[in-house]
């Protein structure tokens, strides 16, 4: 594996617990605000000591608390990219280029910058502070300047969140586009699931300081393995469950009996995605009858919330979308039979 973290830290009230190996790919670190994701890329960088543990990155070992081993942010070789660039303000594009090949022969080095101004489709901005420049411009001069030192992986602190809306999808693409052409491991901090499926092949999610291993980014969003990668993947429908047998479920927010695949002993939820719940005519096998509580006009689809037999509180309601279409051609009535598919339903620890 191309980086292998196995850290722990404690910052105050605060404990960090992450385990996960990362191939030659882009990485995702996916979680809420507070989990841990920034702090886990600063004891890479070695901005932050780890309490205990061990971190490598291409078979070089960068700390080991067993081994006494903790290499300077220096040695590591590591390029960290801060949510809001750090660029020197009072510098230039070329300057601040400049400034990550201090010691350089000045002839190689202008060289160098002179290399990356043209990979980063920033001439013409050389004089330029960053003030001047758009959020993508900044973005792509602080990359320019992280590669300059000639990083093994790069770490990406939220690289989009500073963008607004307008910004963000033109900054995106040129992001994928740059970081295919780095080529090796890149770890992704973001709380953005949508960034996540575009951006990245493998995904660790951190949920209140624990992060243990990693899945491919596909696994994420159609067989998550726990509730908090489940609700971080956009699921908003989950009920805590029990199973009674081979095939059977006892949702107990919901309050119904559901056939799934094969329950889990150890699972301690079941979940199904808005999408995947069906409006049928009539009661049948994994059917609830439920109580239509409010109706949302979403952009292209209409948002039902309904209340299941269990109750109308958080857990027990069913979030399901239908097209426009479907939901109109609906008859007027009082009850929804909805069916939650087998095969559509996530076991969850």
């Amino acid at each position: 594996m191309a980086v292998s973290v196995d850290i722990e830290k404690r910052l105050g009230t605060f404990h960090l617990r992450i385990a996960f190996d990362a191939p030659d790919c882009v990485h995702g670190l996916l979680g809420a605000s507070g989990c841990g994701k920034s702090v886990t890329l600063r004891c890479i960088a070695g901005v932050i000591r780890p309490d205990r543990g061990h971190i490598e990155v291409n078979g070089r070992v960068l700390f080991d608390s067993e081994r006494h081993v903790h290499l300077s942010p220096q040695e590591r070789r590591v390029g960290l990219l801060f949510q809001n660039y750090a660029l020197f303000p009072n510098m230039t594009v070329e300057g601040n280029l400049l400034a990550a090949l201090r010691g350089e022969d000045r002839r190689t080095a202008r060289a160098a910058v002179s290399e990356m101004l043209r990979r980063f489709q920033l001439e013409g901005l050389e004089r330029h502070r960053p003030a001047q420049l758009s959020g993508g411009q900044q973005q792509r001069v602080a990359l320019a300047r992280i590669l300059l030192t000639r990083p093994e992986i790069l770490m990406l602190d939220e690289p989009l969140s500073a963008l607004d809306s307008y910004l963000r999808w033109q900054t995106e693409l040129e992001l994928a586009e740059l970081l295919e052409s780095f080529g090796g491991t890149t770890l992704l901090v973001t709380h953005s699931r949508e960034e996540i499926r575009r951006l990245c092949e493998t995904v660790t999610v951190l949920d209140r300081g624990r992060g243990t291993g990693a899945m491919p980014v596909r696994e994420l969003f159609h067989a998550p393995r726990t509730l908090s990668a489940c609700l971080l993947s956009g699921c908003k429908n989950y009920s805590r469950a029990e199973p009674l047998d081979e095939t059977h479920v006892r949702a107990l927010d919901w309050g119904a009996v559901l056939t799934c695949a094969a329950p889990q002993t150890d699972m301690q939820y079941i979940a199904i995605r808005a999408h995947h719940i069906t409006l049928e005519d009539a009661p049948g096998e994994n059917v609830i009858p439920c109580r239509p509580l409010r109706v949302m006009e979403d952009v292209f689809s209409t948002i039902v919330m309904a209340a299941t037999p269990g109750g109308a509180a958080d857990n027990a309601r069913l979030r399901i979308e239908l097209s426009k279409e479907k939901w109109a051609r609906r008859a007027e009535r009082e009850t929804l039979y909805l069916r939650l598919p087998p095969e559509s339903l996530m076991l969850l620890r």
